[in-house]
């Protein structure tokens, strides 16, 4: 009886900016997570930063003043940035918040 031998498989990791191509797709994607979040800060900012990923984090360190490093320190999902620096980003990635009643 012969024996099967198994393969093993390998898998790339699974990142979401790979698959964010459209300002559409980006501002989908923020608004699921900004609904996923809850109280959450560090989520937004963590959605913000692979939106970032996507459009070039170098683009972006350039229009906000910021240094890339600066960004993904700033942008992770442990990061707690200041209003002030969302709100470049935001603005950078041509976002905006619009407030809504619930």
């Amino acid at each position: 009886m012969a024996t099967k031998r198994r393969v093993k498989e390998t898998f790339a990791p699974y990142d979401s900016a790979d698959y964010l191509k459209t300002d559409e797709d980006m501002v989908g994607y923020l608004e699921a997570c900004m609904e996923e979040a809850g109280d959450d800060a560090s989520f937004i900012a963590d959605a913000l930063g692979t939106i970032a990923r996507a459009r070039g984090m170098t683009r972006l360190a350039e229009e906000t003043g910021l240094t890339r490093e600066g960004l993904y320190k700033a942008l992770n999902k442990n990061a707690n940035p200041s209003f002030d620096t969302i709100l470049k980003v935001m603005r950078a990635l041509g976002l905006k918040f619009v407030p809504r009643v619930a």
